[in-house]
């Protein structure tokens, strides 16, 4: 798949999350299924936040042209070479112990969302043309995934989205047993 396509692919995908956004109150999307598990609101952000001071930022560092660059020599781990081989995460859940700094924090507004997810949406169109010169030697490690050259970021960002949808339906579908 092309950077292109990839591109197409994670905009169709950010636009499903805002038109499945609209339906909910402020109060369902701040709804949290348990104490360990997140609201659909912290899901977002979590992939706002992931992929704008995260992804793109690592991104913009395999990017940076400098006298002495300072990028990874890390190899790809075994993960990660099977997340990039398969073009996404395995259908698995993944949970991880509450943090202050792991933790999204719950949104303030739907409107903070939508913008988020309309950010991330140029961020990615703006950054996808660079993508062709980027070098494939330029990498910045990843903590579960080894050394990602930008291109490999950038279909991390549509593949870490394309993910979570599993979490969205899983969320959606709590909230409307709850209703009934």
């Amino acid at each position: 798949m092309t950077t292109t396509e990839v591109l197409q692919r994670f905009e169709e995908t950010a636009a499903h999350y805002i038109r499945e956004l609209d339906p909910f109150t402020m109060e369902q999307l701040k709804q949290k299924p348990s104490d360990e598990e997140w609201s659909i609101g912290q899901m977002v952000q979590h992939l706002i936040n992931s992929a704008l001071h995260m992804q793109l930022r690592n991104l913009d560092q395999c990017l940076a042209i400098s006298k002495e660059p300072v990028f990874s020599s890390d190899e790809k781990t075994e993960i990660g070479k099977s997340i990039f081989t398969q073009g996404g995460f395995p259908p698995i859940r993944i949970q991880v112990p509450s943090s202050a700094q792991y933790t999204p924090p719950q949104p303030d507004s739907k409107e903070q969302l939508i913008e988020g997810l309309h950010t991330v949406i140029q961020r990615m169109k703006d950054v996808e043309p660079a993508l062709e010169q980027a070098s494939k030697q330029h990498t910045v490690s990843h903590p579960r995934f080894g050394g990602l050259c930008a291109e490999e970021w950038f279909r991390l960002v549509e593949m870490h989205f394309r993910h979570h949808l599993l979490q969205l339906d899983r969320l959606k579908q709590g909230l409307a047993e709850k209703a009934q």
